[in-house]
């Protein structure tokens, strides 16, 4: 018999929950992917602006390439192996009945994550490179049972860019590069539906607040266009600099809503059409940002360098989203913009190895607690680094690296009323536990 609960007022229910899936989404590049090249993460990111080591480096700085006389090709792959604890959690619906969940808060994923990168030297001025790497991404997964499933259980993002780049050798210190990022993302985000609540405040004798759950997960993707720029300067024999800077992408993440049940009452409300499935879209701009270093070889044997990195999470203000039935949704971000410092060193133990280090500090986007969700459990974080490179000849470099990242511990209060963005969610508070480790393998080879 179907449950007396009209298919408009859930409609608004799936509409409430599928805004903060999509939120999410733009959360989730709080996660900012920076392992294009080992040897940059052997050294905490610390030469990303000014090493322009090898040709992996134009992920960092397109005008690293003028740095590489010839002809290069480099490749890579990172695994990254990151965990989101939340302790001490409580959550309850809008009208205060608390929810309750003997299921791990743990949300953390592991994720492999590749890159590719390429260049020619055209003739004495001008330089030809390609590079495709991921520049952000996350992944987090919990029980779909946890205490906090109306708020999340899935959530990957990645994105693919594909940079084709131009390089000019001004003079034989100063090199400028262009380059153009076509990029892809694509998106998978899922959480449960409070539909026993909702049913229940409805009057329904079969539902049970927290019992009858939902699974909504929406899947969408887009392609989207910008660029970067770059510049490298060799202001002595033994010193150099770097800028770089990368735009803003402006995407519009089309997809599907499709909705499952997991007891025979919500089963029973889809095959009904009282929960159905739905399309949308939302807008999401993955952010600007820029890069100044400094690399400086002290002795023949040491080399020290410094960056810093300012990325615009504040482009995240509100993110709206659009029903094919119509109605909208708006989810207030207020990320704020952020720096990242690092520092490191190269010891050039033989001819044939090189030994590397770094330490790096990372702020982050999320302001308060009552702005992080267990999608996005982001904290301020340092890294600790260290690596190698093995040459076998002079045209051969293999590398490996491996990056330690220890996140303050962090509040989360997401608080709900009926009339806000979590009336459907409910409320959610706890402590997150943020850590992660990060390990790098790289090849490059000149010819």
């Amino acid at each position: 018999m179907p449950l007396p609960f009209t298919s408009r007022k859930l409609a608004v229910a799936v509409a409430l929950a599928s805004a903060a899936l999509v939120s999410a989404q733009a959360a989730a590049t709080g996660f900012q992917v920076r392992e294009q090249s080992a040897k940059s993460l052997a050294n905490a990111f610390s030469n990303a602006a000014a090493g322009a080591e090898d040709v992996s480096f134009m992920a960092h700085n397109p005008a690293a390439i003028g740095n590489i006389d010839g002809n290069q090709v480099a490749g890579g792959v990172a695994y990254i192996d990151a965990t989101f604890e939340l302790h001490d959690a409580e959550a309850s619906n809008v009208a205060g009945i608390p929810y309750t969940a003997g299921a791990s808060g743990e949300g953390g994923e592991s994720a492999w994550v590749p890159s590719f990168a390429a260049k020619t030297q055209l003739n004495d001025q001008w330089d030809l490179g390609l590079a495709i790497y991921s520049p952000y991404g996350l992944a987090t997964k919990y029980d779909e049972d946890w205490i906090g499933r109306y708020h999340a259980v899935e959530t990957e993002l990645k994105t693919i860019d594909f940079q084709p780049t131009l390089n000019y050798r001004a003079t034989e210190r100063l090199n400028l590069a262009v380059g153009l990022r076509a990029q892809y993302a694509d998106a998978t985000l899922s959480n449960a539906i409070d539909f026993g609540s909702a049913a229940a405040l409805q009057g329904s004798p079969l539902a049970t607040p927290g019992q009858n759950d939902v699974i909504g997960e929406l899947t969408g993707d887009d392609w989207g266009y910008g660029y970067t720029l770059g510049a490298l300067f060799q202001a002595t024999e033994r010193t150099r600099f770097g800028v770089s800077y990368r735009s803003e992408i402006d995407l519009t993440l089309e997809g599907d809503l499709d909705v499952s049940g997991t007891d025979p009452v919500s089963d029973g409300a889809i095959a009904a059409g009282q929960v159905s499935d739905m399309g949308g879209k939302a807008d999401l701009t993955t952010p600007a940002n820029l890069n100044l270093g400094v690399y400086h070889q002290l002795t023949d044997r040491l080399a020290l360098m410094a960056n810093a990195e300012w990325t615009e999470w504040s482009s995240f203000d509100e993110l709206v989203v659009e029903f094919e039935d119509g109605t909208n949704s708006t989810t207030t971000e207020n990320w704020d913009d952020t720096w990242a410092f690092s520092v490191g060193a190269n010891y050039a133990l033989t001819h044939q190895w090189t030994l590397r280090a770094g330490l790096g500090i990372d702020e982050t986007p999320v302001p308060s607690a009552e702005f992080r969700t267990p999608r996005v459990p982001d904290a301020d974080r340092r890294w600790a680094s260290l690596g190698a490179t093995y040459q076998p000849t002079e045209n051969l470099g293999i590398t490996a690296g491996y990056l330690r990242i220890f996140g303050d511990d962090v509040d989360m209060d997401q608080d709900a009323t009926p009339t806000n963005e979590n009336a459907s969610r409910g409320n959610l508070s706890g402590e997150y536990e943020v850590e992660a480790d990060v390990f790098a393998l790289s090849v490059d080879y000149r010819f």
